[in-house]
């Protein structure tokens, strides 16, 4: 029963993404438009689910060349408001298209008229007609058999936003050498580094001549760190040699 339920839902989460496919129409093209010609930040929120998952897309998009926030909207409600500057654009996120704690940050973005890429199943939903663009995720798919908790409409709109975010990279010509920017550490940023950026040059190099003593060479190895030294011909100043510890 276990393996059987884990498959199906599987099956039910991939034909809501074959439904989310069908619709990347002339809306998806005009949500990318807005969003490659803003010069601010792209601006996430929704609540619950659609939060966790708004906050994973905002950090998607500052990571490959659309930089972007996710506010919370509670938070927005007390304060953070003042976070959406009129340079901006929003992408909010409710699958019903009802969600009452997003009306405040609509009403400014009203104000500033900075522009609203919805992410909803609810296709005349206030969201919906609040909107500049709305981008649709499959209604009633729900891979939950009580059809309650967010599982399919949720996988549509992450998928939704990788989507966006790689159709923006494209658009922007985003390279590999500017990924390495933005992720210095972890085994991506190690990977795309480059010999010059590891080596050590001049006076950082632990070197000496073939007709020094052992004794500098520990001393020259010791001071510099590197567990090593080379040692260079006095006539030529070639390498010759290199001694480790």
């Amino acid at each position: 029963m276990e393996i059987k339920t884990g498959k199906s839902v599987i099956d039910l989460e991939v034909d809501a993404l074959k439904i989310l496919k069908k619709n990347i129409t002339s809306s998806f093209k005009k949500a990318i438009n807005i969003l490659f010609q803003v010069k601010g930040k792209i601006i996430v929120s929704g609540i619950g689910k659609s939060g966790h998952i708004g906050s994973k897309i905002a950090s998607t998009f500052s990571s490959i060349g659309s930089p972007s926030f996710f506010i919370h909207p509670s938070e927005a409600n007390h304060g953070d408001l003042g976070m959406i500057t009129k340079n901006d654009c929003t992408i909010l996120i409710s699958n019903s298209g009802e969600t009452s704690e997003l009306t405040n940050i609509i009403l400014r973005c009203q104000k500033l008229k900075i522009p609203i890429v919805s992410i909803t199943s609810e296709s005349k939903s206030t969201l919906a007609k609040k909107s500049d663009v709305t981008l649709l995720i499959p209604n009633n798919v729900e891979a939950c058999p009580l059809e309650l908790a967010p599982t399919s409409s949720t996988t549509c709109t992450l998928v939704l936003g990788d989507a966006i975010a790689v159709t923006l990279l494209k658009k922007r010509g985003f390279t590999s050498q500017d990924f390495l920017e933005l992720h210095p550490g972890g085994k991506l940023g190690q990977m795309l580094l480059w010999v010059k950026d590891l080596m050590k040059t001049k006076g950082s190099m632990p070197i000496i001549k073939d007709n020094q003593k052992v004794s500098s060479a520990i001393l020259e190895m010791t001071s510099k760190g590197q567990g090593c030294v080379g040692v260079i011909s006095k006539s030529s100043g070639k390498l010759i040699g290199i001694i480790t510890d």
